[in-house]
Formats: structure tokens, sequence, C-alpha cells
């Protein structure tokens, strides 16, 4: 198979670009790539909210003190972006002086996500019966990657991340990192992921890993156990472990047979004690609870990066930028082609017309756009409210009415409620998604 670059294709199919003014590593999204990135984060809330989690919004910034009582300050600072002098008019503010001391209210751009949620746990007094608390968020976080590395959405500045906490008791920590791994293997397979190994990444040599070893042999022991009760077969690697406790990596291979991590499972006992974070248990006693960190699919740029390459920009159906565009053969059809367009949109379809040029000429345009469904309306179906039917694997259906049409495609990319998605993309025997492993 030919590798496609997601640099290239991304630009020639306009889902997104740079600019030098804006900055290197700050990619933006252009209206078709921004279509399926929010169908995509669309369907992963909802996958989450049914699974229990509860959404929330953090904000992007957060005094040094935060981090440095987190550990990401000493850990990952050459990484994270200076500190922000807050400047205010009133004097009785402390306000940071820029010299990096942490006196003040110097402000940082995150790198992470994870001590918003850990504080905001922190925020209320919880229960026993609260346990497990599954928060979750899309935000974003910013990293100070040097200029030369930076590139495409591969290595990037400004991260928007599938991210998710959860807050619970020890022997919860099994069957909760369980089910994300099914829940994992769910998302990947609707988007068309497959993943190539799982592996167990532990602490290596070096003083970079914070917490005592009780703490780290009960994470990597809880981490096993959930691996063996999930039926996933897994690697082991040292020194791979983030820095507060190991992880379950998950794997992909792109076309060109490059690996990467794709998502990631930690157990963490460090933050929440660094942060005093607390429940009541069943005895009216405080008791600290155990932080487990989860992306189903990691960041948006990085997902996006691998998902146009693997699928050499044809997505599935169902995130398709435009899924629908109607040709009238001349202009004496527009008006059944406007009138498809505007039932379509309210089946809620992306879909377009395009009129420009000669039939052929707007096939192909189609084609190389990558668009699942072409709607050809001549003479011979306009007068009877027909359509004829163009499937991007090339397959041509015979001429339908309008309404029919509609329904086929809403049926095949429309959320199953047993599954959330379908399996598949364009109709029985057609294209579809990979399987994850």
């Amino acid at each position: 198979m030919r590798h496609v670059d997601h640099r290239k294709l991304g630009r020639e199919l306009d889902l997104f670009d740079s600019d030098p003014l804006i900055g290197a590593g700050l990619p933006f999204w252009l209206p078709a790539g921004a279509a399926a990135r929010y169908e995509v984060e669309s369907y992963l809330r909802e996958l989450e909210r049914r699974a229990g989690y509860q959404h929330v919004y953090s904000p992007v910034l957060g005094k040094r003190q935060m981090y440095e009582l987190s550990g990401h300050w000493m850990n990952f600072a050459d990484e994270m972006f200076p500190p922000m002098a807050v400047s205010r008019t009133d004097v009785d503010v402390d306000v940071d002086d820029g010299d990096g001391d942490g006196d003040g209210d110097g402000l940082v751009l995150r790198p992470s996500l994870c001590p918003h949620h850990a504080l905001m746990f922190k925020s209320r007094q919880r229960s026993y019966r609260d346990l497990p608390l599954r928060i979750a968020e899309l935000g974003a976080m910013y990293r100070a990657e040097r200029s030369g590395v930076v590139g495409g959405l591969t290595r990037v500045r400004s991260i928007w991340l599938n991210d998710s906490h959860i807050f619970c008791a020890v022997p919860q920590v099994v069957a909760e990192i369980a089910d994300v791994l099914r829940l994992m293997r769910q998302a990947h397979d609707a988007l068309g992921v497959r993943v190539s190994s799982y592996r167990l990444s532990r602490r290596g040599a070096g003083g970079k890993y914070a917490g005592d070893d009780e703490a780290w042999e009960m994470a990597e022991r809880l981490l096993r156990q959930a691996l063996d009760a999930a039926d996933v077969r897994y690697g082991v690697v040292a020194g791979e472990a983030a820095f507060y406790g190991p992880k379950i990596d998950v794997q992909i291979v792109d076309p060109a047979g490059r690996e990467s991590t794709l998502s990631t499972i930690q157990v963490d006992f460090l933050q929440p004690a660094r942060f005093d974070l607390s429940y009541i248990d069943e005895r009216g006693e405080r008791v600290r609870p155990v932080m487990v960190h989860r992306s189903l699919v990691g960041s948006m740029e990085r997902l996006f990066a691998h998902l146009i390459e693997v699928h050499a920009g044809a997505f599935p159906a169902w995130y398709a930028p435009v899924q629908l565009c109607v040709l009238p053969v001349a202009t004496d059809q527009r008006p059944a082609a406007d009138a498809l367009a505007s039932e379509a949109s309210a089946a809620g379809l992306r879909v377009e017309v395009d009129v420009d040029g000669t039939i052929g000429a707007r096939i192909r345009a189609a084609a190389r756009r990558k668009i699942p469904y072409v709607a050809v309306i001549g003479a011979r179906e306009a007068p009877y409210g027909r359509v004829a039917l163009r499937l991007r694997d090339g397959r041509q259906l015979p001429a339908m009415p309008a309404g029919e049409a509609i329904a086929l495609i809403e049926s095949a990319v429309a959320r199953r409620s047993a599954d959330l998605l379908p399996s598949g993309d364009l109709l029985p025997g057609g294209e579809a998604g990979q399987p994850s492993r």
C-alpha cells in the first residue's frame, strides 16, 4: 500500500493548514476538517456519556504553583511555555514579577488537564457513594515543542486531548480499567483504527519517577489484572512509564510502518496524595482515592493524522466532511437538486450542490474529494423526483426516489442505539472501517 502523507493530503482535501504568522506547530482546521472533527468529538462525548462519564470544562491556564505541586513543573518545565506575568491595577494583589520564583499569580499554559480535574474532585466533599467518579473533557493543552520538530498534525504546540480521570477506590480500579479497554475497542472500531499492540510501560533506571515503591508495585499489579480481565495480550517495556505511575500504551502503526502511541491508561497514587484528595468511606473515615488517567483516542491532532493516512482521506461516511454531493446535469435540474439538498440537510446529512463545470468534471472532482455519495439528477430523473446515486467505491445504483436515496444514506451513517455506530460504512458489501485487534 502506497504511503499517504497526512500533511500533503490534509491540505489537498482542505482539512487543515497553517500560517507562519500564526506560528509553527499551530495548525488551524478548515471547514471540511472541522466538520469531520466535530462529528468524531460528538461521537466520543456520547460514547462516554453512555458509559457514565460526566463532562466538564476547565481553563487552559493555571498558576505555576499548581504544576509544582503536581510534579509537572519538575518533570516538564522544558516543554512548558514560561509563566506569564499578570498585570493588574489592584496593588493588593501579589503579581508575579516574571523572575520565575513562583511567588505571585504568574500563569502557565497547561501541559496536561489532570491537575485541574484533581482540584475539581477536591472542590466538593465526596462520599464512597459518589465513586467511581468519571470526569471527562475534550480540552486544550500546550507544549513548547522546538520549531525544528513541529509539523503537520503529529507534532504540534496546541493539543486538543480526549481526556478523562476516574476517581475510585482501590477495589474498583481493575473493573474500571477493563471497562476502559472495552470502550477503547468500541471507539477504535467505529473510527477505523487498527491497534497493533498493547504494552505495559514500567519504570526504568533513573530518578525521574516520583512516589514510593509500594505504590508503583500496586499500580502495576492493578494494570496487569485489568489487562487480564479484558483478555488483552500485551508486552512489557521498561522506562516508558509516566513520572507518577505505570501505564498501558495502545500502539498503532501507520501505512509507512512507523509505530506510535495512540492512547494510554495510567494508575496514579501520587497526585491524589499531593493534592490531598479524599472521600468519606462507609465508616465515616477519610480515604485517599486512586486517580486513573485515560484517553480513548489521544489528541484530535494525532488521531486525525493517523485517520487521514490509514483511510487515504476517504473517511467512513459517518464522519466524512461532505457525505452527499448533488449534481444537476443541466440548469433545468437545479431546482430538483436544491430540493434534494434541502431535504438531505434537514435529515442531518452534510450535503453540497455542485453546478460548476461539465457533469464528468464534477463527478471526478467529487471522487478526488473522497465524497461517499454523489447524486446525479438529469432530465430523466428530475420530472419524477428520482436520483441516480454513485458510490465512492465505484458502484452506480439504479435511479430511485429522492426520499429513498436519503433514507439509504441515513441508514449507512446513522448512530445505532445498540452500539452507537454501525460497523460498516456504505452499503452491504461496501467499504467499512478496519476493526481493531
